[in-house]
């Protein structure tokens, strides 16, 4: 049988086997996924240039941006969730943070983390709804909103 790779809505890994990831590593897989998530929406707003959408994407996949979305989703968290941002925000961090501050990129970590495990463990619908929530408040902030096509 063939292993789904990416947003099939199954589970890629257990949720146990997520446990005895270490929590950077939720944050490896979590940042593509997040990234991909925020290229694809700029891309579906219509056609530009790479350096625009590179330029529209930098807007909101960066540990400020990232930080503010976890504080507007979580009261939205459930505990495990909330668990999983806890692993991520307060793992070791072996690089500093890039003209960021390090709360920050602790916060963003988090973020990547949860996005991680929503993605590894199938919950691709919820890891949706949290992103949408998350980044339509991000509208005050200059930053630009999912819509429903996304």
């Amino acid at each position: 049988m063939e292993e789904n790779l990416i947003f099939s809505g199954q589970p890629l890994l257990t949720k146990e086997s997520i446990r005895q990831i270490n929590p950077q590593t939720l944050s490896f897989i979590g940042d593509a996924v997040f990234e991909l998530v925020v290229r694809t929406k700029t891309l579906r707003e219509g056609r530009r240039p790479v350096a625009r959408l590179h330029e529209e994407k930098k807007d909101i996949v960066n540990a400020a941006a990232q930080a503010a979305m976890i504080a507007r989703i979580g009261p939205m968290l459930t505990e495990e969730e909330q668990a999983v941002v806890r692993r991520g925000r307060n793992a070791k961090q072996h690089s500093k943070a890039k003209n960021q501050t390090v709360r920050d990129y602790h916060e963003a970590s988090g973020l990547e983390a949860l996005c991680g495990y929503l993605y590894l463990t199938g919950q691709t619908a919820r890891l949706e709804e949290l992103l949408r929530a998350g980044i339509s408040g991000a509208e005050t902030d200059g930053a630009y909103v999912l819509t429903e096509d996304t």
